[in-house]
């Protein structure tokens, strides 16, 4: 089965469920390193999708002659 790409939205809902469980101090110890090693990838995925939408943003306001345009960021 192959998982189809995580949005920011859904990447963020989920670390905030983990944040939530992680605070209850409900878990067994096992569980919370587990929850805590996908919280940071989640972070960090979170952080890589702020940086991208940055660098677009910062594109798109800085055309040529004034003009508003996008342009890969890839370029």
């Amino acid at each position: 089965m192959v998982k189809k790409k995580q949005t920011f939205e859904e990447a963020m809902k989920r670390l905030e469920s983990i944040v939530k469980e992680l605070e209850d101090g409900e878990l067994p110890l096992e569980k919370a390193l587990e929850l805590f090693s996908e919280g940071i990838s989640l972070s960090k995925f979170c952080q890589s999708s702020l940086e991208e939408a940055e660098q677009r943003i910062m594109i798109l306001t800085s055309g040529e002659g004034g003009k508003v345009s996008l342009k890969d960021s890839d370029a």
